[in-house]
């Protein structure tokens, strides 16, 4: 999917232009200017001003704890830090037509709009890696999304080709809530459970499959793939548990529950057959016979920004507005789900919007500059994010016209900044992980 940059000037039908900015509605929100509510005052601020300290930034959930060695992002140089947001926006368009096809900039549908403007792909994390796949001529591909993402870019791109990340500090607490030492931990007390996890039976299946979600570390992919399994976005997770399915007994799904449960549920796996794993509990927090039982066995994690919406958010969107549609992202808890329309991908849900034919009123449970975007985008709809709270993706939200345009300048004169790069000893098995996900089309 090309980029589309959106002006400012889109209007529902006499009323006044929608703006897809969320930075300049939080703007506003401090200035008094607006009577909507953020969850934090300090998105107003430039994310320098938290690159040093531990944590997810402005925004993030409490409980969200930051693991230990994180990457963190060095001090960006003043100027970008001082620079107006026209003069940001004036230095990337001029980097990147000196650059020309030596850079491909990526952007996931999460970004600020100030970034995604300048992105020749915009798109979900299944769409954007093919999108690194596909530009072998790019000497330098940067991705404004999150760790995980720029890691996925660089399992599929060329290895002499620099894969970029504006900003170190944009990481991911759902992938953070897997890691490589819980994995193999699980691994080990599954293989007590069921006996060696290699073994196929008289339907040539083995005991358990692991599917890892796109939202989880390169080590994870990599054990993903010395396992026998697979990687799944939310646009291909119903087409990858199938073909978990035909090749083993169980799955085993993480990082995200919430996502593995709603799709097994639609899917008719019982509920009780999908028990939960908390990697700080002997087996999880289960008995054998449950594990025995099991067909999908959850990790014990989730989206922050998707927890958000509630079912209490639906009942009011209901009363407030008759006949609304409302879309969620899979991410989101079961119970909200249920109580929803329908629940898809970010790619499902713009898709829907754009073939509604007759005016419609839409509930997006969704990152909020998605939505925004949205709203400006179909000014012939009424589109809100279900959460009243602007709160976005708080490591996305790292990502800032500022970074891009430092890190672009540098290419221009030659030097590489924030480049991910995956060890080969993990590259290998991960890389053969995402190529079957990649082959999984839904």
């Amino acid at each position: 999917m090309t980029a589309t940059p959106l002006t400012l000037d889109l209007r529902r039908g006499d009323g006044p232009p929608l703006d897809p900015s969320v930075d300049h509605e939080i703007q506003a929100i401090v200035a008094g200017a607006s009577l909507n509510s953020t969850c934090t005052t300090d998105l107003a601020a430039g994310p320098w001003n938290f690159d040093t300290r531990p944590g997810y930034g402005p925004g993030s959930s409490m409980g969200d704890v930051i693991p230990t060695g994180s990457p963190r992002q060095g001090e960006l140089p003043q100027e970008y830090r001082d620079a107006s947001d026209e003069e940001l926006d004036a230095r990337v368009r001029a980097a990147k037509a000196a650059l020309g096809d030596r850079a491909v900039v990526l952007g996931h549908f999460y970004q600020r709009e100030e970034v995604v403007r300048h992105a020749d792909y915009v798109g979900d994390s299944f769409q954007l890696a093919n999108a690194a796949k596909a530009h072998p001529e790019a000497e330098a591909i940067v991705f404004c999304g999150v760790h995980f993402m720029a890691e996925t870019a660089d399992l599929l791109s060329r290895p002499e080709q620099a894969v970029i990340l504006p900003n170190l500090a944009a990481g991911c607490s759902m992938a953070d809530m897997a890691d490589i030492d819980q994995v193999e931990e699980c691994w080990e007390q599954l293989e007590d459970v069921f006996g060696d996890l290699e073994a196929v039976d008289a339907d040539g299946r083995v005991p358990v499959i692991p599917v890892t979600y796109m939202n989880s570390s390169a080590a994870i992919k990599g054990f993903v793939g010395r396992h026998g399994g697979i990687v799944c976005t939310s646009s291909n997770a119903r087409t990858v548990l199938e073909w978990a399915f035909a090749r083993g007994r169980r799955v085993l799904f993480f990082p995200d529950q919430h996502l593995g449960r709603n799709t097994a549920k639609a899917m008719g796996v019982p509920l009780e057959q999908m028990p939960m794993w908390n990697p700080r509990r002997p087996l999880g927090g289960n008995d054998d016979a449950t594990l025995l039982d099991s067909r999908v066995i959850l990790w014990h994690g989730f989206c922050s920004v998707h927890r958000r919406f509630s079912v209490e958010q639906i009942d009011k969107a209901r009363a407030e507005h008759p006949g609304v549609r409302v879309i969620l992202h899979p991410e989101c808890p079961m119970e909200v789900v249920d109580a929803a329309d329908e629940a898809g991908s970010t790619d499902y849900i713009q898709k829907a919007i754009a073939a509604a034919t007759e005016p419609t009123t839409f509930a997006i449970g969704t990152e909020v500059n998605l939505v925004q975007r949205l709203a400006a985008q179909y000014p012939q709809h009424e589109i809100f994010c279900l959460d009243p709270v602007v709160c976005p993706c708080s490591t996305m939200y790292r990502i800032h016209p500022g970074y891009l345009a430092w890190v672009l300048e540098a290419l221009v004169a030659g030097e590489v900044l924030n480049r991910i790069t995956v060890p080969a000893s993990v590259s290998e098995p991960a890389t053969v992980a995402l190529e079957r996900m990649l082959a999984a089309k839904p």
